[in-house]
This record gives C-alpha cells, structure tokens and sequence, in this order.
C-alpha cells in the first residue's frame, strides 16, 4: 500500500488553517502532507492508521500528526453502507509547512516547538482533555484573525504541557529523531540508523559517546526508559512494517532485511511490540 501525497495548503497570508469537516466518512486514502494537522474527532468511529500504529478511533480522540507521516482514518464498514445517515465529523487544524520553523527565533515558544518534534510520530492524547479541548477550539472559531493565532498557542500550549500521551508510529517507521550535534547520544543515533539491519554493538555505541560499556548502557536507559536493544529492536520492526506495507517482500525476506538473524525471533519481537503477527498486521492493512 503506497501512500499519496495530497494538498492541505494553508490559505494564503495565514499560519494555520481551522475547519470543521463534516463527511458521510473521512477520506478513504492512505496519505500524507507536509503540513502538520491537529484532528480533534467528534462523531464516528473506525481504525486509525498513523505511521505503523494501528489502533480503533472513536469520538474525544485528539491526535497531533506530524509533517509527511502517512496516516488513515479509515471508518467501520456501516459508514459505507448505501442507506447509512450516519457522519464522520471532526474539528481539523493544518499548519503552514514552516509553522514550527518560523518559531525558532522565540525562546518562549520551546515547549511548542519540542510538541511538534514529538509529533513527527504522531500523539494520541488522553480523551478527558477534550471538552477544554473543543472549548479552546470554539473560541478560535469566534474571534477575529489576531485573537485567532493567540488563542491557537493557547491550544498548543495546553497539549505541549499535557503529560498523558502515547507516540503512536515508532522511531523505526518514521526515521527520524531530534538530532542535537552538540549531544553525545547523537553520534550513537547515527551508527543505529546506519547498522539495525547488521549487527549492533553495545561496545561501538559506549565508544561513540565516549563512556564505559556499563555505564553508556545505564544512561541510555535513563533518557529512553528502554535498553539499547530494545530500542534497537523497535527500530527493526518499524522497518519491518513500512516493508510489510509494500509487499515487495516475503516475510521471510523482510526478517532479515530488518537486521533479524532468526524467523522465530523476529515473530516474537514482532508480536510483541505490536500486539499480532507480521502475517497479522499485513492482512489488516491489506483488508482496510
């Protein structure tokens, strides 16, 4: 399955762009955009594709989607039905392609600009967030163009200091990472990068962040909250999918193009990050 690059160009002279889509269901195309897009669902419900997550979408889901991240909001089969009267309706916000960017300049703007990082694999935030959500949301609708970008921040800075979310594609499918030169970790970044479909080395890494194997293997830890293979693993299977969605690949083959040595292996790791099979999470696809 190929996703498709489509147009959510911000009208001229704006920054972002506010509108409520009301459908019989949403767009039934895997795709994606350069423009960040914040979706706040309010009817309907289905399976959301963002990245290699797969998960059931329902109404209070608010869900950020960062630049190019291929994503589908696919509803349940009776929203397709001839007779159905039922809608698929959400509050959708596309940012211009260098909102993010033209905020570097802002010392203030930090924790917004760390959200939209974030959002380069997509975050699903906490539903009980919602009312306030669509309240704040309402009142953009209601003000003229200034109050309009003042009140947005405000959106923006709620989510950015909300602390329940969950990052929805992995660092695998996306590729992609906050790389800091003057960090010692980003070395370590660029050799996994370059080496998870061979072997990794806890040793190598230790060196490129110039620390005692034990004590890199500790503070990787720390900062990720994971071991170096299992970080190295995620990356693996997050591979494995965007191979899996093509179906250039047997699963087999796609085994050990990921960096597995071991078919076994590999369906353990699979079915344990993702909950199901490799075989599982092509039919899915293939099925939507």
């Amino acid at each position: 399955m190929k996703a498709q690059p489509i147009s959510r160009t911000v009208y001229q002279n704006s920054s972002f762009r506010l509108k409520e889509y009301v459908y019989n269901n949403f767009l039934k195309v895997w795709h994606y955009h350069p423009e960040v897009e914040l979706i706040i669902i309010l009817e309907s419900t289905g399976t959301r594709f963002i990245g290699d997550s797969i998960e059931k979408f329902e109404p209070g889901d608010i869900v950020l989607i960062g630049k190019n991240l291929p994503h589908l909001w696919l509803n349940d089969d009776v929203y397709f039905e001839e007779d159905s009267t039922l809608q698929a309706r959400c509050h959708g916000i596309h940012f211009h392609k260098h909102f993010a960017e033209n905020l570097k300049n802002i010392p203030e703007m930090e924790s917004i600009r760390n959200l939209f990082r974030r959002a380069d694999r997509g975050i699903k935030f906490e539903s009980n967030k919602t009312e306030s959500i669509i309240t704040q949301i309402v009142e953009i609708y209601e003000s003229d163009e200034c109050t309009k970008l003042i009140k947005l921040f405000e959106v923006l800075l709620h989510l950015a200091n909300e602390s329940e979310y969950e990052l929805l594609s992995s660092a695998g499918f996306v590729n992609t990472f906050e790389r800091k030169k003057d960090d010692k970790i980003f070395r370590v970044y660029e050799y996994i990068l370059n080496n998870f479909t061979q072997e990794v080395s806890l040793e190598e890494a230790a060196d490129l962040a110039n620390m005692e194997s034990s004590s890199f293997s500790r503070y990787f830890k720390r900062i990720h909250k994971k071991t170096l293979t299992r970080f190295v693993n995620e990356i693996r299977i997050g591979h494995a999918c965007k191979l899996l969605i093509e179906q250039n690949y047997t699963v087999s083959e796609i085994c050990y193009r990921s960096g597995f040595n071991n078919i076994s292996h590999f369906n353990r790791q699979f079915k344990s990050l993702k909950g199901m099979t490799p075989t599982e999470y092509i039919r899915m696809y293939t099925m939507s």
